[in-house]
């Protein structure tokens, strides 16, 4: 019997994985760092802290420290869904779905509460969440479960009674690990991956979610 829903945000609720690509592109490629589009593929879901954690390692620059880098990095993600409001399809009506079950709702995110607040303020959806929980300052980041046992731990229900929303390999890997059911809602790019296997449904977009699968 389930009590909640869990959402992810980036790629998920909101289209800014492209924002995300093109700002760890801009602001890493100016300290030298050899970075491609699918390098920024590769990582989806992976916290950015990591991301630039990993560079730092790999790439070495000299000035801005590595929080630094991270900070410029969110800062022009804000900037970017600010101005552009990319809501994805069917975010509105998967909440209604949800709602109407009587689930409670929460958000589980990579990102850091300094860009999922102004993300949901940006799309109009601060009120839609009971709990919002960041794995930005945790031991552990996706694809390990503990930003999703904190969410469900907030909502004070078991895991075992959530069903997480998800667009990422990572994200979905850290929802199955905390024993949830799983949707995932792939990009068009990798809607083929087979690794998808593993969530209870695969959806084009949350447009197509309906109570049935709950």
């Amino acid at each position: 019997m389930l009590s909640a829903a869990i959402f992810d945000m980036d790629g998920l609720l909101v289209d800014s994985e492209p924002f995300w690509q093109r700002a760890q592109i801009d602001v890493l490629s100016e300290l030298g760092v050899s970075i491609s589009l699918q390098d920024t593929r590769d990582t989806t879901g992976v916290r950015i802290d990591e991301i630039v954690k990993h560079y730092a390692r790999t790439q070495p620059w000299q000035g801005p420290s590595n929080a630094e880098v991270r900070e410029r990095i969110v800062a022009r993600v804000v900037e970017l869904v600010q101005q552009e409001k990319p809501m994805m399809p069917g975010v509105k009506e998967a909440l209604a779905i949800c709602r109407q079950a009587g689930l409670k709702i929460g958000l589980a995110s990579s990102s850091p509460l300094s860009l999922i607040h102004p993300t949901l303020d940006a799309l109009g959806l601060s009120d839609q969440f009971s709990i919002i929980e960041s794995a930005g300052d945790l031991k552990h980041g996706k694809p390990h479960p503990e930003v999703y046992l904190n969410a469900a731990q907030a909502l004070d229900v078991e895991p075992e009674q959530c069903i997480a929303f998800e667009d990422s390999f990572t994200g979905l890997l850290a929802a199955k690990a905390a024993s949830m059911k799983t949707i995932v809602v792939p990009a068009a790019h990798e809607w083929d991956d087979p690794r998808f296997v593993i969530a209870d449904h695969k959806l084009e977009t949350l447009g197509d979610f309906t109570s049935e699968m709950l």
